[in-house]
């Protein structure tokens, strides 16, 4: 795709939207912007968490945009917190190893699984608080899921993830679709590059098929449907969520 701008224009309000990262690390932050930029509102995001204030998924949090998270982590945003305590924002919280796996098996076509993960919480009883009222009571709460008994233990069901489109960055990729992680991006972006109906890729270096390797790609061009290229200076800007460094 020429720009960021034109690989998000047809996304209209009300789309469900995987979006890769891990706190600061591989959010595809040029395409988040230009979707920003375009408007569209009610988006319903499947995200590890929801970046940071002013940063990442941040961004389209603190204009109203999105209408409901399911993600693992929240504790780094402020406004995030605020929209969820005042019933603003509806989320669902999912244990991180339960949502990477919801995420792969939406990829893969399986549509559900039992895992141990919750057994016994309110994770698998219901109860969770997905949406308060503006007084502060739970106005919808997450419904109980089927348990079985399995060779001895029990297992909660979980239902496999997918979304309208996905918003991924990579370190490479190519004019196919396929697509290379580096380090510690190889986070959630290529479980969300699988369960988008069309993914976005936003790349630091895009180069002609055939130049990478078939045992280094990580999600195959089947999956993506519209690549970016980053300039020098979108890929360059990258922050780190929390600095930590020890007195000399």
């Amino acid at each position: 795709m020429a720009s960021a701008a034109r690989a998000v224009a047809d996304i209209p309000a009300g789309a469900t939207l995987a979006v890769g990262g891990f706190g600061l690390s591989g959010v595809p932050d040029t395409l988040i912007r230009a979707l920003h930029e375009q408007g569209a509102d009610d988006l319903e995001v499947v995200s590890n968490n929801c970046g940071v204030d002013g940063r990442g998924l941040g961004i389209l949090l603190a204009s109203g945009r999105i209408s409901r998270v399911t993600g693992s982590y929240v504790g780094e945003n402020k406004e995030f917190a605020r929209q969820y305590l005042s019933g603003e924002l509806e989320v669902e919280l999912v244990p991180q190893g339960t949502l990477a796996e919801r995420l792969r098996a939406g990829g893969t076509g399986i549509p559900a699984f039992y895992t141990p993960a919750g057994v016994g919480t309110q994770v698998a009883a219901g109860g969770l608080p997905w949406r308060h009222a503006p007084d502060g009571t739970v106005a919808v709460a997450s419904p109980p899921k089927e348990t079985r008994v399995l060779a001895g233990h029990t297992y909660v069901l979980e239902h496999a993830i997918t979304t309208d489109y996905a918003l991924v960055r990579a370190w490479r990729g190519d004019r196919h679709g396929n697509l290379v992680f580096r380090r510690a991006a190889a986070n959630f972006n290529p479980l969300a590059a699988m369960v988008g109906r069309i993914t976005i890729a936003e790349v630091e270096e895009l180069v002609e098929p055939g130049e990478l390797a078939a045992e280094h790609i990580h999600v195959p061009g089947i999956f993506v449907q519209r690549v970016v290229q980053l300039t020098p200076e979108q890929a360059a800007d990258q922050q780190i969520e929390k600095r930590t460094v020890r007195s000399r």
